[in-house]
């Protein structure tokens, strides 16, 4: 079982091309219990396409565990008009790309292969059910 334990959003100066102000969430993932993941997850407000950008680390997050027990995917997620569409990119387009603590990110053909992106895939399920402002940006809603 999943469970994802949510930090307070923050919102950035405006956006240089709309002037729209961006929001970056960080979010801890608990499977059973123990630390198995964490995502980070930026989107601008004001863009009418509404893209989410988003980075999903996953491996060894016990006590004594270090970058190298764990990889990163970069992700963009968008929604249409019946379904939430998953994106695997290139490490090269994540701006969490040089991030020390979410271990390698993969460039997309290397992480279309690896064992862990059914894993990936399992939490941004959960992501688009459960986190509420980046389901409301999602939905082009404004969050409660």
């Amino acid at each position: 079982m999943l469970r994802i334990e949510f930090e307070p959003a923050h919102e950035s100066d405006p956006c240089s091309c709309c002037g729209g102000t961006t929001v970056a969430l960080t979010r801890f993932v608990y499977k059973d219990n123990n630390a198995h993941a964490i995502y980070y997850a930026q989107f601008t407000k004001s863009h009418p396409e509404r893209p989410v950008l988003a980075a999903v680390s996953i491996g060894e997050w016990g006590e004594h565990s270090n970058p190298e027990h764990r990889v990163a995917f970069a992700l963009e997620l968008r929604s249409s008009e019946s379904q939430y569409q998953v994106m695997v990119t290139d490490a090269q387009s994540s701006p969490w790309r040089e991030s020390q603590v979410l271990g390698r990110m993969l460039d997309r053909s290397e992480a279309l292969k690896h064992p862990l992106l059914a894993d990936v895939f399992h939490i941004t399920d959960h992501i688009v059910n459960e986190d509420a402002p980046l389901k409301a940006h999602l939905d082009g809603k404004v969050a409660a």
